[in-house]
């Protein structure tokens, strides 16, 4: 299975989810109860803007954005 690996880029870089939140709303507008979804990876799909946005935000690659887990289930 897939999973953002938002969280641990942010830990990496020394930002927080609320940072993120604001600059994601910066480019466009996305709800916090949406954005934390998406962040803590409780959401079944995600659209390609906003993982455009994320790698452009984060300054990472798709590949860094993604990790792939044995987990079958979230």
């Amino acid at each position: 299975m897939l999973k953002l690996n938002v969280v641990a880029i942010l830990k990496q870089q020394n930002k927080s989810k609320y940072w993120l939140f604001n600059q994601l709303n910066n480019r466009g507008s996305i709800s916090y109860t949406n954005f934390n979804a998406l962040v803590e990876n409780k959401t079944k799909s995600i659209r390609y803007e906003y993982i455009e946005k994320l790698c452009s935000i984060l300054n990472c690659d798709v590949n860094d954005l993604f990790v792939k887990t044995d987990d079958e289930q979230q």
